[in-house]
């Protein structure tokens, strides 16, 4: 499994991978084409985004923030359920916790959003412009980097703050690095057969 979180964008879960097919005797088959079986709908946006970085902007609020609201409901959930059983002292003593999983939520939440908003360059709202040009969100000139093939930095796309430090440290080529070696898995080998038009 960890071989196959290369095949996806950074921080997104495992995505297609070699795999047992028809093929004849022991060890994997051929490797499948992405398909709706092989790719689950949250992994399959990521990959062909390099592909067509627009197509997000055509997605809808339910399609582009679907699957990371659904992320949010259990923590949400078991934080509400705490304020209604816990006494006021214990609610008092995870407060920090609760305003820190809160803000973490709202991120998550939002996190497709903001990354849609950073390939809109027509009819954005005034405030999320404003919001992008003080980088309190991902701004669009700065997310344009990523979209530099062969797309192997700056990753994070909510607000971009740990972009330039991650680079610095190299930290990306090093995970890159751990899992190739571990693996043998090369990062963004599969990027083309991501090119053709899934249904």
């Amino acid at each position: 499994m960890a071989g196959r979180l290369l095949n996806t964008e950074h921080g997104c879960g495992p995505g297609p991978g070699p795999g047992p097919g028809p093929g004849p005797g022991p060890g994997p088959g051929p490797e499948p084409e992405p398909s709706q079986s092989s790719a689950p709908a949250f992994i399959r946006p990521f990959r062909e985004h390099h592909i067509d970085p627009t197509a997000i902007t055509r997605h809808d609020f339910i399609e582009t923030n679907g699957d990371n609201c659904m992320l949010t409901i259990v923590p949400l959930a078991s934080m509400a359920i705490s304020f209604l059983t816990l006494s006021p002292a214990a609610v008092h003593h995870n407060y920090s916790w609760y305003c820190y999983v809160f803000a973490l939520a709202i991120f998550v939440t939002l996190t497709n959003q903001i990354h849609k908003w950073s390939h809109t360059y027509f009819g954005l709202p005034g405030w999320v412009v404003l919001l992008q040009d003080c980088h309190v969100i991902l701004p669009r000139k700065h997310h344009r980097i990523h979209h530099v093939s062969p797309h192997e930095t700056y990753f994070c796309i909510t607000t971009g703050w740990l972009n330039y430090p991650l680079e610095r440290l190299g930290f990306w080529s090093g995970l890159e690095d751990l899992i190739q070696r571990v693996t043998g898995e090369k990062p963004r080998a599969d990027d083309l057969r991501w090119a053709h038009k899934v249904n």
